[in-house]
């Protein structure tokens, strides 16, 4: 294993590189002459592309030979529909199976890439109200947390073997499509948009451009390993945040949502918009990653333009 940053040229097979951080990360290692392999569940149409199916047979870990990094975004879409107990269990299998899979093949290997940069949210923390936590804190109580804890441990063939695992507990993606945001920015453009429940709940976030760039300082930083929080510096409250989408966007944003109207609409999932998750990336700034929209001001006018 090499545990220098990896050079232009080097092989980078990623998991969910369809989806909307895999896509960006793809674009920007691409660009910068990586070599990505990306797995995918359909017969593969391209040279660069891989099959796997990690619910059934797995991923020929063939296909990982000569890699110099593994990066897992696998999952099905948390906000993709209603919570039922069904989809809650796709959601939690999606994950920890695909995640298993991948830490696995890494493991057996005779020659191991450098990391394993495997995907994680700040669902981990659970509801923190007001106060602000690091990667030092516990897992909350919960169906999220419980997802993540699993998830997060599904990793350990990989750590076990000695490749640097690195877990990124990514926070909410500001994008103009995909992701919650990719809800939101519709309804602002509407006139319609409008602070969730009291407004007071924290919402720890991050543009797309800032989450590619930390995945791929996660990747040439050897000193990081483990639970990294992927968030910008400064979270705010959903009511801070509505009124910044107002001044961003031009829009009024005298509408709210009451608490109650959004649990009858998004059953358990409602927990998580209303709850506080005041998360702050304590690991990524002290090992010297810079923000280039850190304020949500310029993370809106990035995802705007």
């Amino acid at each position: 294993m090499n545990d220098s940053p990896l050079a232009p040229g080097s092989r980078v097979v990623i998991a969910g590189a369809s989806g909307l951080i895999g896509s960006a990360l793809t674009r920007s290692l691409t660009t910068d002459g990586y070599e990505v392999v990306r797995l995918v569940r359909r017969a593969p149409r391209t040279p660069s592309e891989v099959r796997w199916d990690p619910e059934g047979r797995g991923v020929d870990a063939g296909a990982l030979a000569g890699c110099a990094a593994v990066v897992n975004l696998a999952g099905a879409g948390v906000a993709s529909q209603r919570w039922t107990e069904s989809y809650k269990r796709t959601i939690r299998e999606s994950r920890v199976r695909g995640t298993t899979v991948l830490a696995e093949a890494v493991a057996s290997l005779d020659e191991r890439p450098a990391v394993f940069v495997n995907g994680s949210a700040i669902g981990f923390y659970g509801d923190t109200g007001e106060r602000a936590v690091d990667e030092s804190a516990p897992a909350g109580e919960g169906f999220l947390p419980s997802v993540c804890v699993a998830w997060e441990g599904a990793a350990a063939a990989a750590r076990q073997a000695g490749v640097r695992t690195v877990l990124a507990r990514t926070g909410l993606v500001v994008a103009r499509e995909g992701g919650a945001w990719g809800r939101l920015f519709p309804l602002f453009k509407a006139g319609l948009g409008g602070r969730m429940g009291d407004g007071r709940q924290y919402w720890s976030f991050i543009s797309v451009h800032d989450e590619v760039a930390a995945i791929r300082h996660l990747m040439d930083t050897p000193s990081l390993s483990g639970p990294v929080n992927l968030t910008a510096p400064q979270p705010l409250t959903n009511r801070e945040i509505t009124a910044a989408m107002g001044r961003v966007m031009r829009r009024p944003t005298v509408l709210a949502t009451p608490a109650g109207v959004l649990r009858v609409a998004l059953g358990d999932m409602s927990g998580d918009i209303l709850g506080s998750q005041r998360v702050l990336p304590g690991r990524l700034l002290e090992s010297g990653f810079a923000f280039t929209f850190p304020s949500i001001e310029d993370t809106l006018r990035a995802a705007l333009r």
